[in-house]
């Protein structure tokens, strides 16, 4: 396979994955601020969090200033100057999609072709109580594209490109909204175990569609240390790090070129770390610490593939936008 073609289907599969965990964020922070919590900076907190899990709080603030909730919404999801807002990760994929449109089946471009063309009727008479209408649809897009990929494309290695985009694109978004939970969202040490405490763990779990299976697998209250044992060392949680990181090490294994080593082995030892990690000792050492480096795995990762299987030197398809503070 041409490089340029890897790139593209590559690209296109992490941009469409962006734009579900972009939409799945921003509705959580929606309906969250729905709840009847009055306590003094919920509201700030709450908003902050998909800008500091996109890393896009510095741009924001320099348009808006300080975080709302209808400014926030906007930025996220449609405003075209935001790089990471749902808008342009799916134009992006769209356009991605067009350069290998023949890599495609049709199925897969009516679905992404469609989308976009919806997103640009919606954009034109969005208003705020459309939102949450609006993110499902984004999700369900998402969803409708992955399924019909799957139903319809040749087991080759262009599925091996797509799937290791989809999956390398979850394990960093996961990473990123635990890591702000964990490290950043918490005003003080007082909030730990109340009521701010428990909605926002509760709000993550939604996010990543964790909620019912936290319940099922453990019948508790939920505690910190058992989300981030679903969401970073169990392998049948379809979005945790361990999950993600299985389909990872499967898609470069297919791919399995004469470059690509390096990329094999990285991928090898993060998935290595995930299946023989204990949760009590990435608590011991700190979780904050454990995903910090993670992200710096990943984001390795993803510059050894690039420049191992992919055209453009230097893109990184707006990585440089998602640093966390």
């Amino acid at each position: 396979m041409l490089s340029r073609t890897a790139e593209n289907l590559f690209w296109m599969a992490r941009h469409i994955e962006r734009a579900e965990n972009t939409a799945r964020m921003v509705d959580v922070a929606h309906r969250s601020s729905l709840l009847p919590l009055d306590m003094e900076g919920t509201e700030a907190f709450l908003w902050y969090a998909p800008l500091n899990i996109t890393g896009c709080a510095g741009s924001y603030e320099k348009k808006y200033g300080l975080a709302r909730a209808d400014a926030v919404t906007h930025y996220m999801a449609l405003d075209p100057e935001n790089p990471a807002s749902i808008y342009n990760c799916l134009r992006l994929a769209r356009e991605n999609a067009r350069s290998v449109r023949g890599a495609l089946t049709s199925e897969m471009w009516e679905v992404i072709n469609a989308t976009w063309l919806e997103v640009n009727r919606v954009s034109l008479r969005m208003t705020e109580e459309k939102y949450p209408e609006f993110f499902e649809w984004v999700k369900e897009r998402s969803h409708l594209f992955r399924g019909v990929t799957h139903g319809t494309i040749l087991r080759d290695i262009a599925l091996s490109f797509i799937r290791l985009g989809t999956f390398l694109e979850r394990a960093d978004n996961t990473a990123r909204i635990l890591d702000v939970k964990y490290h950043i969202l918490l005003p003080s040490v007082s909030d730990v175990g109340g009521a701010v405490d428990y909605y926002q763990w509760g709000s993550l779990l939604k996010s990543v569609s964790a909620f019912e299976a936290y319940r099922k697998i453990y019948r508790d209250v939920i505690s910190p240390m058992r989300v981030a044992e679903l969401l970073v060392l169990r392998d049948d949680m379809p979005r945790s790090l361990h999950a993600c990181m299985n389909e990872v090490e499967t898609a470069l294994l297919d791919i399995n070129g004469s470059s690509g080593r390096e990329a094999r082995r990285l991928a090898g030892e993060l998935h290595a770390n995930l299946h023989f990690g204990r949760i009590e000792q990435i608590f011991s050492h700190g979780l904050h610490e454990y995903l910090t480096a993670f992200l710096n795995a990943t984001a390795y990762l993803s510059r050894e593939i690039r420049e191992e299987y992919l055209s453009r030197r230097g893109y990184d398809g707006g990585l440089e936008q998602r640093q966390v503070a």
